[in-house]
């Protein structure tokens, strides 16, 4: 067991480190960084911050942050995108993708899909020659010369740096934009954690001619155009008496092409996800963020006593509220 002053010069050490690490970004805040800049302050849409692993981590941090300050963003999950939550990026967003190498395969599988999209790509990653640098709209890069960790393995300095460089963004397109303390209360209710815990299902739901339905018994392709109008990657089916019956989302509609059923023929009832989570429009947004969490979910339709359809939300219907 080493020594008190052993333990205390390796700390020192790794905060040395990762310092430098943070000061050498300095040379990084060129015209890819005015440019990623500017992409985001021309979004209309929002800002889909993904990444894998230690990355994915910082990347949800960076979402949170992005959409606290003005800059409407919410995370997804690569391994998830490439399995259907890849319909919740519209032509409108703008993908910010994480990755110290550049290479990390779950992000280079969505690459052709986010170019057919024609969605501009901000990449931060630490090698300018990698592919996803070279795919991508604007790089900036977050390379460093060590990582903290002796063995060179854990991500340490490289993670820091990419959320340094997050907060750089996050920060100065709060400036650019003249994001404000108002505005700032406005996108947390309340101005405190506990009046945001406090939002119901109720606030921050799509309601009405906003809740993609269809009914039980109709053709697949029906089901997709109403999802492709409501842009919420997913479409409610009821009965007669606009009771739920089940749900159709993006996974769904790529398990249903792996079997080679036809859109143009195959019944919403074949392929539909029966006994589907429903909730209660009074319960807590929060709560809500906690059923999606833990059921790996990204959406959830509402109801009333009598099961019947009232509305709608989606992951980042939540992080637009605030409830992160």
């Amino acid at each position: 067991m080493g020594h008190d002053t052993d333990i205390q010069a390796l700390a020192l050490a790794v905060i040395q480190t990762e310092a430098q690490a943070v000061l050498a970004l300095t040379k990084q805040i060129n015209e890819q960084f005015v440019y990623a800049c500017r992409l985001m302050l021309n979004c209309t849409g929002r800002v889909v911050v993904t990444g894998m692993g230690k990355s994915g981590h910082i990347a949800g941090k960076i979402a949170a942050t992005l959409a606290s300050t003005g800059t409407p963003a919410f995370f997804v999950h690569p391994g998830e995108a490439s399995h259907g939550d890849l319909g919740m990026i519209t032509r409108q967003d703008v993908v910010l993708a994480l990755s110290n190498s550049g290479e990390t395969i779950e992000i280079l599988t969505i690459l052709p899909i986010i170019k057919r999209l024609g969605v501009p790509l901000i990449a931060l990653t630490g090698n300018p020659l990698s592919t996803l640098a070279k795919f991508a709209t604007a790089h900036i890069n977050v390379a460093v010369e060590e990582e903290a960790c002796p063995l060179g393995l854990a991500p340490t300095s490289s993670t820091t740096a990419a959320l340094v460089m997050g907060d750089a963004l996050a920060v100065s397109l709060l400036e650019t934009k003249g994001f404000t303390r108002d505005d700032f209360a406005l996108s947390h209710p309340g101005g405190s954690l506990g009046k945001r815990l406090l939002l119901k299902v109720l606030d921050v739901m799509h309601s009405g001619n906003e809740v993609p339905v269809v009914p039980i018994g109709c053709l697949v392709s029906r089901a997709l155009l109403e999802m492709t109008k409501k842009k919420l990657g997913m479409t409610a089916v009821v009965n007669a008496e606009n009771q739920v019956v089940g749900i159709f989302t993006d996974g769904d509609l790529r398990r249903m092409l792996e079997k080679n059923l036809d859109v143009h023929s195959a019944l919403i009832d074949q392929v539909m996800t029966r006994e589907c989570k429903v909730i209660n429009a009074e319960i807590l947004a929060a709560e809500a963020m906690q059923i999606m969490e833990i059921m790996k979910i990204n959406a959830l339709l509402v109801v009333d006593a009598q099961q019947s359809l009232i509305g709608a939300l989606n992951m980042h219907d939540l992080v637009r509220a605030g409830i992160v």
